[in-house]
């Protein structure tokens, strides 16, 4: 699916939309011109804006959007926008999305305080608006997405994750945000807690796939958003290699984790570890659980009323795992 794609799963909400981007940027304003220069450069910069069309076709699908959708999808993106601010400093990552990140251009302090700027702009705009039932999803959702980083650099060291803990990494931190756009959008038009549960899980399980077209990108041909090999270098452990070094002889498996431990950031290291996840079917295997989370997200959503929302939602789920990027 192309870019065009996207727009169309947009129509059902086009005009929402365009009141959200208004809705956003005055919820990121404040009195300092250093602090409004950076949030101009993040806005101008902002990627497709997947969670804000999450949280306005769920709600769309169970109800008229109200102010309370907007002040869900303006939390969602102050939040997400704040923790990746933060990401770039903790991956001392000088670029973010082809461009060059707020610690780059600002330095770190800057980039830190930023980002608590943001988180505190989103907690307000919750408070004032009486929005405590959105505040609590969110704010779970966040202290989730903290909790999955620090498990993943916990395992990181050792190099040596079962698929369990994987999968509870990427629920928390990737899955949890695109959840909490989902229950957070339907919380906003009903106080239904089964359907905002099921919106929840909805939600979840399309991240988790989500995450694992993140992995699989790694080891692309295509001209993608990350260069190859990078969750190599970063000694991240994906899908594809844990599923590889679960297929590998006691040898293969300790020259891997060695080569990784020591020489991650070498060329030629990266090379042979693409080859061998290759070699062991990683890809194969992470395509298919990929595949398989995709068709659960799917059930879910079959189970909904029939709507222009929910064709769109269920293009939107198409078009988050065929991405180029």
């Amino acid at each position: 699916m192309n870019s065009q794609s996207l727009s169309q799963i947009k129509a059902p909400i086009e005009e929402e939309l365009k009141a959200f981007e208004r809705h956003f940027k005055n919820a990121m304003k404040s009195h300092v011109p250093l602090l409004d220069k950076i949030t101009y450069y993040i806005v101008q910069r902002k990627g497709k804006q997947v969670r804000p069309i999450f949280v306005f076709l769920c709600a769309k699908l169970w109800g008229n959007i109200t102010d309370s959708t907007n002040n869900a999808a303006s939390l969602i993106e102050l939040l997400h926008t704040a923790t990746l601010v933060h990401d770039d400093v903790v991956d001392d990552s000088n670029e973010r999305r082809g461009f060059f990140s707020v610690n780059a251009v600002w330095k770190n302090k800057i980039a830190v305080l930023v980002g608590d700027y943001l988180l505190s702009k989103g907690l307000l705009l919750a408070l004032d608006n009486k929005e405590y039932q959105i505040l609590q999803i969110v704010s779970k959702a966040v202290k989730e997405m903290s909790e999955g980083e620090l498990m993943q650099i916990e395992k990181a060291r050792k190099l040596d994750i079962k698929e369990e803990i994987y999968y509870e990494i990427i629920r928390q931190k990737t899955a949890s945000l695109i959840a909490a756009a989902c229950s957070a959008g339907a919380c906003s038009v009903t106080k239904d807690e089964a359907t905002i549960e099921k919106m929840r899980l909805f939600g979840e399980t399309i991240g988790i796939a989500f995450q694992i077209k993140d992995d699989l990108f790694d080891y692309g041909e295509a001209s993608i958003g990350k260069p190859r090999g990078i969750d190599i270098k970063e000694k991240k452990m994906t899908l594809p290699l844990i599923h590889a070094l679960s297929k590998a002889t006691f040898f293969e498996k300790r020259h891997i984790i060695h080569s990784i431990k020591k020489h991650s950031t070498k060329s030629k290291v990266v090379k042979e570890v693409i080859q061998f996840v290759k070699d062991k079917n990683g890809l194969i295997y992470a395509q298919e659980a990929m595949k398989s989370y995709t068709d659960k997200a799917l059930e879910i959503l079959a189970t909904f009323p029939e709507s222009q929302a929910k064709q769109s939602l269920y293009n939107l789920v198409h078009y988050v795992i065929e991405r180029e990027r």
